[in-house]
């Protein structure tokens, strides 16, 4: 990571070999202290540039530690709200997907009892179908209502009509027709 211009400049300021050997050569076991300082600091230095070269990709480092240190905090800060963004964002959709699964829950009871009930109406369909068709008698009239001595449940008890039962269904489709009643069958004056 260093340069040769840096290197030169180090062993500038340590022109004895024995008292620091440089950057790229580590420090002999009795050096002094300042040599290990000297090489603390490169180190950090290396990191502030490395720093500063992840905040701006594409542009050239800034030497300033100041700067850097200042773009590192705007970018933590803007990564912390987007971070909570998400987050926030996360928890809303985790809530949706809980009311899509009890709504789908819902809806899968209400086709199994809609299918129940298609099945019901299908045997009742069924089994009108195997019934003869012809009209069952009315049930009795009630003792209420039938004529002066007659019993109720006699056998010659007459029936009214059949209730409920519409006649027209019966009729052909050109008697049902009314378009033409005001010239087939004029009012009477």
């Amino acid at each position: 990571m260093a340069t040769s211009v840096q290197l030169h400049q180090l062993k500038n300021n340590f022109p004895d070999k024995s008292y620091c050997m440089g950057r790229s050569d580590s420090c002999a076991p009795s050096s002094s202290k300042a040599c290990r300082e000297k090489l603390r600091r490169d180190k950090l230095n290396d990191k502030f540039v490395e720093l500063g070269s992840f905040l701006e990709p594409g542009r050239p480092p800034k030497t300033d530690k100041a700067a850097i240190l200042i773009d590192a905090a705007r970018m933590v800060k803007q990564l912390r709200g987007e971070a909570q963004k998400l987050k926030d964002s996360n928890s809303n959709i985790q809530e949706k997907i809980k009311e899509l699964k009890v709504e789908k829950n819902e809806l899968r009871d209400e086709k199994q009892r809609l299918k129940a009930e298609k099945e019901k109406l299908e045997q009742l369909m069924k089994s009108m179908n195997a019934q003869p068709s012809f009209l069952t008698h009315p049930p009795p009239i009630p003792a209420a209502f039938a004529p002066q001595g007659q019993v109720p449940g006699n056998k010659l008890m007459p029936f009214m009509s059949y209730p409920g039962v519409a006649m027209w269904q019966f009729m052909p489709p050109a008697s049902v027709d009314t378009s033409q009643d005001h010239v087939l069958r004029p009012p009477v004056a």
